[in-house]
């Protein structure tokens, strides 16, 4: 209860019939209104719930969203000197990325070759989490690693020690 300067009571001390009637009105609009907000934002919600990532139920491909890039990577053979063997083929916003497989077994990227990962699909988000938002993969890393210089590869170059 709330006094004024005179010391007469201000304010709703008691409602009559057609006070409780308005506020029993205003309550069910009030009502109203908030089941059409949420009837209206339903499907805007639904919609924006992140899509499951793609795994092939054998384990030889993925293609999901992370951190905001694409990755997608498929394990394909590759045929050399008479032994078929399998490479996974990463990309990143298209953009691929070059994996090497440690001899204990582990991934690690070109990116982030510090650390081992147990499967190609960790290796790929170190490397999204080391490119950081606003840097891309270049393109010729995949297919000219040294940037157009020759790679040696240990073999004789005629140097005697």
């Amino acid at each position: 209860m709330v006094f004024g300067i005179d010391g007469a009571t201000v304010g709703a001390g008691r409602q009559g019939k057609e006070g409780a009637a308005r506020a029993a009105r205003r309550d069910v609009a009030r009502g109203l209104l908030a089941s059409v907000a949420a009837l209206a934002l339903a499907p805007v919600v639904g919609a924006s719930r992140p899509v499951p990532p793609m795994r092939s139920s054998d384990g030889t491909s993925f293609d999901e969203v992370y951190r905001g890039r694409l990755i997608q990577g498929v394990l394909v053979p590759v045929v050399e000197g008479g032994t078929t063997e399998e490479d996974w083929r990463i990309t990143v916003d298209g953009r691929p990325l070059h994996l090497m497989r440690r001899a204990d077994g582990t991934w690690l990227s070109m990116v982030d070759h510090y650390t081992s990962y147990r499967t190609p699909l960790e290796a790929t988000r170190a490397a999204v989490d080391e490119i950081g938002p606003g840097q891309q993969l270049r393109d010729d890393l995949a297919t000219d690693p040294m940037g157009g210089e020759q790679m040696h590869m240990g073999e004789d170059r005629g140097v005697r020690a």
